[in-house]
């Protein structure tokens, strides 16, 4: 590739590379290196005409996981925190690659991309869903220093 003055490498990471999974630490640790590895040799190589990026899968059933996606609650307990609520297809992967491959990436280099249907955001939701209680269901009467009442916690 240096040699040619072209060239794409597409290194294969993790949402793991970028966030905390319980259980996974080994794992995350050897995504995270492979992270950093794209980013030094986009530095080194970008002079040269070559791109270094990783691709970075959110959570794809695959054989090393699959005992986890056998157990329907953890499905659900993964789908709750996905915003696109589902699991990663291999076809989901199909254009990203395409990109980083084609010459449409060429000012892109050392670059992590996340193809995770946003598990990364943090997914995290900080509202109280319509319909939904608080762990404080019963409404708390308060009379205030003017003898008025009000609602609240």
């Amino acid at each position: 590739m240096i040699a040619r003055g072209y060239g794409r490498i597409i290194n294969i990471g993790s949402v793991t590379s970028v966030a905390g999974y319980a259980g996974l630490g080994p794992y995350g640790a050897s995504r995270g290196g492979i992270r950093q590895l794209t980013m030094s040799l986009a530095d080194d190589w970008g002079k040269h005409g070559v791109t270094v990026n990783c691709l970075a899968p959110g959570w794809f059933r695959t054989e090393q996981n699959k005992v986890l996606y056998e157990n329907k609650e953890w499905v659900g307990y993964l789908c709750d925190r996905i915003p696109v609520k589902r699991p990663g297809r291999p076809e989901d992967l199909d254009a990203a690659v395409v990109f980083l491959a084609a010459e449409a990436s060429r000012y892109v280099t050392g670059q992590t991309l996340l193809v995770d249907g946003g598990i990364s955001t943090g997914a995290t939701r900080a509202l109280v869903q319509p319909g939904q209680k608080s762990s404080n269901s019963k409404q708390v009467e308060k009379t205030s220093s003017r003898g008025k009442t009000r609602r609240g916690g």
